[in-house]
């Protein structure tokens, strides 16, 4: 296993080549055999009394070298050389682990890193600046954004800039749905809402849609242009009154998203794909690689033969592409624009959805693991210990836009992060209002703003003064120093495994840790040395808070 570059990652990999070299000595003496080195593990153990790092190579290696766990640590232990490691002890523990205990200052040394850093620290090499698009929200411009689209929105926009920290080139991507039958249903509506607020009589469509906001915006328009568009045919009519509602409600969207903290690199329009010819091309490129059917006058993938239960349609008998069609194109098209991989934050009632778009690729003769899919479940907001299903402005959903003015955006963006996309969130309203120690946001942005306090206290003279972190002995101190020590692994694990809500988890735990410390070691000391390493390391970590928060797209006040 290759590491990162990261403060630990560096001190793993050294001890990852002193375990492996112990192992190959082992063999050379004929005290062990095996084939090929397995891929072990070298971890931060769950309690700090096992020590500072936990290998588990004798159980990885126990079966190919036919030997118990614990005899090959044993070998592991006796031919390990620790010069230059930084290993000061080692401990065969429970079925074959290796516990190691670092040599005394180790931390301070991590600390002298973390401070050299600066802002920077938590960035790591993981993604090689291989470029990578994250697509999410995507609404329908039909109506207002809602719970679903705010979640959508604060994990999606998290997990690019984890990705950016991570050493990924990241792209962030609206598609907007401005074309296909949604955008008939539109017209049609706006066409009825024009008439009835002219005076005519008009009969509302029975698919057409019914938010509040549509007849506040065509109340708008006729205010502007009367009755203008009466003078011209039908058809262009609902042409002229879907592009006004169209531009004016993507306008609301990015003005909702923006104050959402959200800003995307690419608003892509489905349309595009149509007059370009890249729904008919891509249609053709199936044909030609044998994956089309053709019954009951229409077009069909035969999803069939990647796993399917039966073939999807792509052109209806009456010629219209399907939207399935349209997603297969705009899909191409990422790959076409040179992602390397292209992540889709979908609601969870797409889950059907989902085989059928990889097949589609695999069909185009794209890797289908190239396409990853984040299916997201719903929100349900409660106040007053009440489901809370209308909004008491419009009497139907709770848009974006109320539940910011309510709770604000920064607990609006931690809450939604706090879970796995997978599953469902009990929003609390009124918890994320409250200023306790019970709001996971406001304790560790209260953390942050506590060490600001401290550090202005004790005004810049303090960093001009030599830095000893061996000063560092308390176990408060310790711990506060290794939880910061691995930002960046988090950050890290967190880009890997697309999961924004690990970096909320770390910052909640390291909020702990440094509460902790406050309550046991005073920063403003008549001993320089010591006040210089405590000082250095509350820095630390006001630096992580913020870079942290900042990920999560959430601010870190000075002072609360």
């Amino acid at each position: 296993m290759q590491e990162i570059t990261t403060l630990m990652g560096k001190r793993r990999q050294i001890i990852r080549n002193a375990v492996a070299q112990a192992c190959e000595a082992a063999r050379r003496d004929g005290k062990l055999e095996y084939q090929q080195l397995a891929d072990f593990a070298v971890e931060r153990p769950r309690e700090a009394a096992h020590g500072d790092f936990a290998v588990n190579v004798a159980m990885m290696m126990a079966k190919p070298c036919h030997r118990a766990p614990r005899e090959i640590a044993q070998l592991v232990a006796d031919y390990i050389d620790l010069t230059g490691t930084g290993i000061d002890q080692l401990e065969i523990a429970g079925p074959g682990f290796i516990n190691l205990r670092m040599e005394e200052g180790w931390l301070g040394a991590c600390l002298e890193e973390m401070a050299a850093q600066g802002d920077d620290f938590g960035r790591c090499d993981l993604g090689a600046g291989r470029k990578i698009q994250v697509e999410f929200v995507s609404a329908n411009p039909t109506g207002e954004l809602h719970m679903g689209n705010a979640r959508g929105a604060a994990i999606g926009d998290s997990l690019a800039a984890i990705l950016d920290m991570a050493g990924y080139d990241v792209e962030r991507e609206f598609y907007v749905n401005d074309a296909g039958n949604q955008i008939a249903k539109f017209a049609n509506t706006l066409n009825a809402l024009y008439l009835m607020e002219l005076g005519y009589d008009a009969e509302f469509p029975e698919d057409g849609y019914h938010g509040a906001d549509l007849p506040v915006l065509i109340k708008k328009l006729v205010s502007e242009v009367g009755d203008k568009y009466m003078k011209v045919e039908e058809p262009l009519r609902k042409e002229y009154l879907a592009e006004y509602a169209l531009e004016a409600k993507l306008t609301d969207i990015r003005t909702s998203l923006a104050n959402f903290g959200v800003e995307y690199d690419c608003w892509f329009s489905e349309r595009t794909l149509h007059d370009s010819g890249a729904i008919k091309a891509v249609i053709d490129t199936l044909d030609e690689r044998g994956w089309l059917l053709e019954k009951d006058d229409a077009v069909w993938l035969d999803c069939e033969r990647f796993g399917e239960e039966k073939p999807e349609v792509l052109v209806r008998a009456n010629g219209i592409p399907t939207y399935f069609a349209a997603d297969i194109a705009y899909h191409q098209n990422k790959y076409q624009r040179g992602f390397d991989t292209v992540i889709d934050i979908w609601g969870a009632d797409h889950h059907g959805h989902v085989a059928r778009m990889k097949g589609a690729m695999e069909a185009l003769g794209y890797d289908r693991d190239r396409l990853e899919v984040i299916l997201m479940q719903f929100v349900r907001l409660y106040q007053g210990g009440e489901l809370l299903k209308m909004s008491k402005r419009t009497g139907t959903y709770v848009t974006l836009n109320e539940l910011v003015e309510e709770v604000g955006r920064d607990a609006a963006r931690f809450f939604f992060v706090m879970r796995n996309a997978d599953s469902l969130i009990d929003f609390d309203m009124d918890l994320a209002k409250s200023q306790s120690a019970d709001n996971p946001v406001y304790y560790v942005q209260y953390a942050h703003a506590r060490i600001c306090s401290i550090l202005a206290q004790a005004g810049a003279s303090w960093q001009a003064t030599p830095l000893h972190a061996e000063r560092l002995t308390a176990e408060a101190e310790k711990q506060l120093l290794l939880h910061l020590a691995y930002f960046p692994d988090q950050v890290a694990y967190a880009a890997t495994h697309r999961a924004p809500h690990h970096i909320a988890a770390y910052l909640t735990e390291l909020a702990a840790c440094f509460h902790n410390f406050y309550g046991q070691c005073h920063c403003l000391v008549d001993d320089a040395e010591l006040m210089r390493a405590r000082l250095t390391l509350i820095k630390t970590a006001a630096t992580v808070l913020k870079n942290g928060l900042s990920l999560l797209g959430v601010s870190a006040p000075e002072q609360m």
